[in-house]
Parts: C-alpha cells; structure tokens; sequence
C-alpha cells in the first residue's frame, strides 16, 4: 500500500509541475499575440489620423491576410503592412508572411504606387532573460519589400539592419525606409 501512494503521488506532482509549465507558456504567447494587435492597432489609428488615408487591420493570421492594409485614394497608393513587434534584439518575418502580402498588392492592380511594408517596433525594454528585462530606446522601422528580391524568411536588427535568412545563414538586404504619413519613432539605418 505504501508504495502505491508514493508512486501515486509522484505522479501527481509532475502532473502539477508539467501543468504550470503549460499555463506559464500559455501566458507568454498570449502577451507576445497583445503586443503584436496593439503594434497593428496602433499602426492603423496613426493612418486613420491623417487627412487621406484609411487603414484597416485584417484579422487574424490564420486566414492568410496581411496584418494591416493601408489605402490612400487621392494619390492613388496601397499599403499591406506585415507588422512585427517585440523586446529581443531582432523580429522574425516568415517568407509566407511576404509572400501573402505580395499577392494582395498585386491584386488591386487599380492602384499607381502599390508596397509590402514591414513594420518593425522593437519595445523599450530588452529581454534579457526569463523574466528579465533592461531599460533601451524604443525604436521602429518601416521598410518597403523590393519585389525584385527573392521571397525567404527574414529578420530586422535593432539597430535597423535587414536579413535574409538563407540555408541558416544571413545575408543582409538593404531595403528603403518608406517616409510615413504620421509621426513615427522611426530610425534610419545605420
């Protein structure tokens, strides 16, 4: 009998212990999903501010649309935004993440100036470790996809520097910042 309750409980305990670790996961991703509406809403407040632009935020990922789409009909220009947001030292952007925004660009053909912008915020605290974190500046980048260049997963540095990721190695890319029409922390890369 007493062996039946310790191998019982010992199971129990790394039930609780396997549980905490699921909740506490559960809980990063759910802040790291906050951070990135609240970048997309921001994004799409600061168009709608001004005189003649409309954005919309999309919906979620897993539709396949970009995150924001911007529209300006006056000078006849279209905008879909990947939007990255985050405390590390570099933002991530999957090649299907490109490759969708491409496509949506390419389908309102009635616009003259049509651009993939990349969104990047990089927030004002740097993770560090778990938990952990230290004050820096908060920064963000807005960077147009040059079409000519071939669609591969993709990263933006702090300090504004563009990657691509090939066969696990980098390649830097120098992509244009695109001027936006609002206020920005925007950085021109060094």
């Amino acid at each position: 009998m007493s062996m039946r309750r310790k191998t019982s409980s010992l199971i129990i305990t790394k039930q609780r212990t396997t549980e905490k670790k699921y909740k506490n996961n559960q809980k990063i991703a759910r802040i790291r999903r906050q951070r990135g509406y609240q970048w997309e809403d921001t994004i799409v407040k600061r168009f709608n501010n001004t005189n003649e632009w409309k954005a919309f935020r999309l919906g979620s990922p897993s539709i396949a649309l970009p995150d924001v789409l911007a529209v300006n009909t006056n000078n006849s220009t279209i905008f879909t935004i990947e939007a990255k947001s985050g405390t590390s030292t570099s933002l991530p952007v999957p090649a299907d993440q490109i490759e969708r925004c491409l496509s949506w660009i390419k389908t309102f053909d009635i616009y003259k100036k049509r651009n993939v912008l990349l969104a990047f915020k990089f927030l004002s605290k740097k993770r560090i470790g778990i938990g952990k974190y230290e004050s820096r500046e908060l920064r963000e980048f807005f960077k147009i996809w040059d079409e000519s260049l071939e669609i591969t997963d993709c990263v933006c540095t702090y300090d504004g520097k563009f990657f691509a990721k090939i066969n696990g190695k980098r390649k830097e890319l120098f992509l244009k910042e695109c001027p936006m029409p609002f206020k920005t922390k925007q950085r021109t890369s060094a």
